[in-house]
């Protein structure tokens, strides 16, 4: 083996030619993984599945929209209910098949007293689900 070092007045040559050895090696190494891992992987017990045609679900309750602005006066569906009225309306809505969810709104500046009447009449006409709504922050902020 011989090398070359330093040689007086020759320019070195650049070599245009692409050396495709080891793409041919790798391309190899892959197709004998696949060979080895393509039976593994369909490899299973032959079972006879069942056919199900699944349908969305059709029956899909109005929800209930219930409104506290900063001065604590109860709204159902923008219109303004006292607090016999409300619970008169959420024990009729807490009998319905399938039962609606009540979404609570409450003004930032709103007493906590006042949604807590709004939540003890929901719990007291046997509403299941209580929610409340909420502003999302900003985004970058």
């Amino acid at each position: 083996m011989a090398l070359n070092v330093g040689q007086d007045g020759e320019d070195d040559e650049v070599i245009a030619a692409i050396n495709t050895t080891p793409l041919v090696d790798v391309m190899l190494v892959l197709l004998i993984i696949f060979l080895i891992t393509i039976p593994v992987v369909t490899h299973t017990v032959p079972v006879q599945l069942p056919q199900q045609t699944v349908s969305p679900l059709q029956t899909k309750p109005d929800s209930v929209e219930i409104a506290v602005n900063k001065d604590g006066n109860v709204f159902w569906n923008e219109r303004l209910v006292d607090a016999p009225t409300l619970l008169a309306r959420l024990k009729t809505v807490s009998v319905k098949e399938p039962q609606p969810e009540v979404h609570i709104r409450g003004d930032q500046a709103t007493r906590y007293e006042s949604i807590g009447r709004v939540v003890t009449a929901c719990e007291r006409a046997g509403i299941a689900k209580v929610s409340f709504i909420t502003q999302p922050p900003a985004r970058g902020g």
